[in-house]
């Protein structure tokens, strides 16, 4: 009985390109869902700064021109709104979600302003029909705190 050789020709592509399938294409998926959630928690942390700056330079420089202490906090939380938006945009995330708090008196000499923002993520590639019925999405939230410099009119 002799055996022919030539019969497994080819084989060897064939199984490098079902291996490529299975293995580096969930390899590359992961790759970017990682990396894509990593820069949602860049953005979560930048808007979250951002916003508690915001909110305090921005009630700080209200209070100075002669608004009452709830229009300040109403301008307040508008600009860490703001800020929280064009930070998460920067990253390229949708919208920011943010609260505002004080510790202490709120925009009183030597309180703090605490920012805490979420943040949703898309996981990548997942079509919206899907996203409909599942929410494929990581949520990611993020604290800062800002302190009202000794300074307050």
């Amino acid at each position: 009985m002799r055996r022919d050789l030539r019969a497994e020709d080819g084989a060897a592509t064939v199984e490098l390109v079902a291996l490529t399938l299975v293995l580096l294409v969930p390899l590359l998926y992961l790759v970017v869902a990682v990396s894509r959630v990593q820069a949602g928690a860049y953005a979560a942390e930048a808007a979250a700064y951002s916003a508690a700056r915001a909110a305090v330079v921005t009630g700080l420089d209200s209070l100075d021109a002669g608004a009452t202490p709830e229009e300040a906090l109403a301008e307040s939380r508008a600009a860490a709104d703001a800020a929280a938006a064009v930070a998460a945009e920067d990253f390229g995330i949708g919208t920011a979600a943010v609260e505002l708090g004080c510790d202490g008196a709120c925009l009183a000499a030597g309180s703090t302003v605490i920012a805490r923002v979420e943040l949703h993520v898309p996981l990548p590639g997942v079509p919206a029909l899907v996203r409909a019925a599942i929410p494929a999405r990581i949520t990611i939230d993020s604290t800062a705190s800002s302190p009202v410099d000794g300074y307050a009119p």
